[in-house]
């Protein structure tokens, strides 16, 4: 097990080293106002909040994340599903990394 100097891998490594769940904010972060979802993750505040929430058991975050993708269809289901799994797996969702890219052009 190495050192990573880029701080997105070194979550991801204490992530894969606790078996957290990732989670399922891709950056979009604008709520629909009538139902009150959050366009990239489907989540409500509340459940945003429970995220964030240090004795929210992994049970629930698990459970959740089918939830979320219940909520979801079409291009919306597609996009958060790309850009969760390449969160999983690089520490970032796809959006934040090109908003990164874009900065250090």
């Amino acid at each position: 097990m190495g050192i990573y100097s880029d701080s997105f891998k070194t979550i991801i490594l204490i992530n894969y080293v606790t078996m957290k769940i990732v989670s399922p904010c891709v950056s979009v972060c604008v709520t629909e106002p009538i139902t009150g979802f959050c366009y990239g993750c489907a989540r409500t505040e509340e459940e945003k909040q429970a995220w964030k929430n240090p004795e929210t058991k992994e049970k629930w975050k698990k459970e959740q994340l089918s939830v979320l993708k219940s909520r979801m269809s079409g291009f919306q289901l597609k996009a958060f599903t790309q850009s969760y799994n390449y969160k999983k797996k690089s520490g970032t969702s796809l959006i934040k990394e090109a908003r990164l890219n874009l900065d250090r052009n």
